[in-house]
């Protein structure tokens, strides 16, 4: 398999973006500019999504895979380290990159993701649903992922012209993919009881109004070293829905832990 990825900006630390499920590169397009000021956004699409492959070997979606994957695309940029950043079900897989490869991340940013941190059992609570998503997606195609709750084009809180992105975007996406996705991905994604041995700086920028986040969001202020939590006016889409509260967060960040960056 090979991720599609790009690269924007031209001088910084390189920063691994990596969006959650349903979305696209589309999901960065609020924050690609501040970002570029002082970093080199590498943005990827996940399997089946957007402009990356969907291989039909179920074991090309598992996290270690995928962590296998950023390891290719560090090396195509040149990046000894690099910064990671996700969204979502993106954050489930940088957050456990940032634990496997100490050594190859200066620091991580995530946002809002119950997938990462997921108390013991989840995945076997959710598996029937999952399959059901997966099943229905395999059966019934794009008519079965346009119908999917969490489609973009649901996506009130998002800004139009973000909503709009990643509701084109979404035409590219392969249903067998994501069905992929939510059957070898998506159940093995939580890190939770990882994360107490984090070596690297972390921040997260949480939305406030993703209430079910909030117990997740406590735990890993409890448990997790060299975290650093900013609260944003949005709910699980934090950095498309409330933009300017995600740049500022990241750019201070990426000052603050600057002489620990190595491009």
């Amino acid at each position: 398999m090979a991720l599609h990825f790009e690269v924007h900006g031209n001088a910084g630390p390189f920063v691994l973006l990596v969006h959650g499920i349903l979305a696209s590169r589309a999901q960065w397009l609020g924050n690609l500019e501040a970002l570029s000021s002082i970093s080199r956004p590498v943005v990827v699409e996940l399997l089946g999504h957007g402009r990356s492959p969907s291989p039909n070997d179920p074991a090309a979606y598992t996290p270690a895979a995928y962590l296998a994957e950023f390891e290719r695309v560090r090396e195509a940029v040149g990046a000894d380290r690099w910064v990671v950043c996700g969204q979502s079900l993106g954050a489930a897989l940088t957050l456990r990159y940032a634990l496997d490869y100490p050594d190859r991340v200066t620091a991580q940013v995530f946002t809002n993701s119950n997938s990462a941190l997921a108390e013991a059992g989840w995945a076997e609570q959710m598996r029937a649903g999952l399959d059901g998503i997966a099943e229905r997606l395999e059966r019934e195609g794009q008519a079965a992922l346009d119908g999917l709750p969490m489609h973009p084009s649901r996506g009130r809180r998002l800004p139009a012209d973000v909503r709009q992105a990643l509701t084109a975007d979404a035409r590219l996406h392969d249903p067998v993919g994501v069905a992929r996705a939510f059957r070898h991905t998506v159940p093995l994604s939580p890190v939770r009881a990882r994360i107490a041995t984090n070596q690297v700086p972390a921040l997260l920028v949480v939305g406030r109004h993703e209430r079910g986040f909030a117990p997740a969001r406590r735990y890993a202020e409890a448990v997790m070293p060299k975290l650093t939590v900013v609260e944003a006016d949005a709910g699980h889409a934090v950095n498309a829905e409330d933009a300017s509260c995600f740049d500022l967060a990241v750019t201070d960040f990426l000052e603050r832990v600057r002489d620990a960056i190595v491009d």
